[in-house]
């Protein structure tokens, strides 16, 4: 039967000050917003169920509009290189793990990030043998655009000097024309297919490390992209269908298709859309470029600080717009990551000929970079743009070295895209960043990194906390479609909420941070409930 929900303030997000008192829920959905009396005066016989809120502060479920979820728990899994802030310390860290290992057995590691050490140091694979001389190591960098392999894992591989460069990767070399260890983008399949095949076991226990954290976080869904790398596409999905079975566990997971495993989904008898409640298929996603990091996103004009290279198209723009066309033909909307200008402007021209089926929308991801003239265009077209705002708060100040101060007004420019009324949503791209979605609500808000000190990068770039929230809230349900069904309290809704302790629409700043989780609900169930003694 139904369940009053009451004693909190509750945020419809339908308007910045619109807040009740109570709702009413019923077989998952929002019947009634209002008084706690008026709630039980008109639904009396139908409420059974009363949950006192305790004074919490209650938005629509929070939903990352862009993660890898399996990624995410495999970092939870693997060695954590992420927080490391030292080449010596990343050597320590290596030399420890290695020592747990079996001969042979391979060493994966995940996140590492040489914008965080001083001399900016980027490992050698002779350095990796030395370090661990009887295991393949493999090591992901936290943009997930680039590996370093040591020399074992680079024979497995079959890299020599004579191996080519893959179309959209690059295999980085000494003077003497020899792998160093370092592979760009698509080059990194060259080692990962060497990697031992996962287990259905591993993955659900990957999956299920992130989905108990997630909602530990307030999340009740996410659109992630994980079909094309873990064994395939059937071994993937089906742990998507295990692990969130609508009993023991519930979540939101909106699935991204990569190019590669399109046609596997069709073959399964899948379509565009939903599977059940809890599962969807999305967008077919394609890679248009790499990351600022590497130096592989694709600029229109040369690094600033590599003016040899203005990164890697991973496929042109014929490639593209064969690929888009492709999309369309099995009727689905396309989800394309674009980081640099000149990929975003390979996007758009994509869609602008092959344009999105109707009532659907398209999604260029991260749009970390886009100019007057590709704004404009993206104004006329049905598309959602998914940007991170932690990455302002990762990516400064090193990425003004690659950028250049010339290109930044149009770089990162959040308040920019929102003003111009594009449809942005907000994630984190976990595991690159954090998943918390309370962090990325912060460097939405303050344009900087918890516990710096100054007025924020680019402060005009700012979001209101409404705003903030919206990315995670309305904008994430617009993204696909789904903005009559979720992201408000409404009646009509789905009955997911994330309940703080704290009002982040009227706190200060840097309280966002301290806010914590009191309860995560998806359809009307509890799904987290933080214990007393947790405080």
């Amino acid at each position: 039967m139904g369940t009053l929900w009451y004693n909190g303030k509750i945020y419809t997000m339908n308007d910045e000050s619109e807040s009740v008192e109570a709702v009413v829920t019923h077989n998952g959905r929002i019947k009634a917003v209002g008084t706690k009396k008026e709630m039980k005066n008109k639904w009396n016989e139908t409420i059974t169920t009363y949950v006192d809120l305790k004074g919490g502060v209650v938005f629509p479920g929070f939903v990352d509009s862009h993660l890898h979820m399996i990624g995410y728990g495999e970092s939870m899994l693997r060695l954590d290189l992420s927080q490391l802030k030292s080449a010596d310390d990343m050597k320590k860290a290596l030399l420890e793990k290695a020592r747990e290992l079996k001969r042979g057995q391979w060493l994966l590691g995940e996140g590492w990030n040489e914008n965080n050490f001083p001399d900016r140091k980027i490992f050698h694979r002779q350095e990796l043998d030395e370090i661990a001389p009887d295991n393949p190591v493999v090591l992901t960098r936290v943009c997930r655009h680039a590996i370093l392999a040591n020399s074992k894992a680079l024979e497995l591989g079959q890299v020599t000097a004579e191996t080519e460069n893959p179309s959209g990767g690059v295999i980085v070399r000494d003077n003497d024309g020899e792998a160093t260890g370092y592979l760009l983008d698509a080059a990194q399949e060259l080692v990962r297919e060497a990697v031992p095949e996962v287990t259905d076991e591993y993955l659900e226990e990957a999956l299920t490390a992130a989905l108990d954290d997630m909602v530990k976080k307030g999340l009740v869904g996410g659109h992630t992209e994980d079909l094309n790398y873990y064994g395939g596409f059937a071994q993937t999905f089906d742990t998507f269908t295990k692990v969130i079975d609508g009993k023991k566990r519930k979540f939101r997971a909106h699935l991204l298709v990569h190019h590669e495993v399109v046609e596997d989904m069709k073959n399964k008898g899948f379509t565009y859309g939903e599977v059940n409640e809890y599962l969807s298929f999305g967008g077919m996603k394609i890679f248009a470029d790499g990351a600022l990091g590497g130096r592989t996103a694709l600029l229109r004009q040369p690094y600033n600080d590599a003016p040899e290279t203005s990164g890697v198209a991973m496929h042109t723009r014929d490639e593209l717009k064969e690929l888009v066309k492709k999309a369309r033909s099995f009727e689905m909307p396309v989800a394309i990551h674009t980081i640099g200008d000149l990929a975003l402007e390979y996007a758009i021209e994509a869609v602008e000929e092959y344009p999105a089926p109707p009532r659907t929308m398209d999604r260029f991801i991260h749009l970390q970079i886009a100019p007057s003239d590709l704004r404009e265009r993206l104004k006329s077209l049905p598309v959602a743009l998914d940007i991170q705002p932690r990455f302002v708060a990762s990516d400064f100040p090193w990425v003004e070295e690659r950028l250049g101060t010339w290109r930044l007004p149009y770089s990162f420019a959040w308040k920019t895209l929102l003003k111009e009324g594009l449809n942005c949503a907000g994630g984190s791209d976990a595991p690159i960043e954090p998943v918390d979605p309370l962090l990325g609500i912060h460097a939405a808000v303050t344009r900087k990194s918890p516990g710096e000190d100054h007025e924020g990068y680019m402060p005009e770039q700012k979001l209101t906390p409404f705003e903030a929230v919206s990315l995670f809230t309305t904008g994430s349900a617009k993204a696909i479609g789904k903005e009559e069904t979720y992201g408000k309290i409404l009646p009509g809704y789905a009955a997911d909420f994330t309940v703080l302790d704290k009002d982040i629409l009227t706190a200060q700043p840097d309280e966002i941070l301290t806010a914590s989780v009191l309860q995560t609900v998806i359809d009307e169930t509890i799904v987290y409930q933080k214990e007393e003694e947790e405080d």
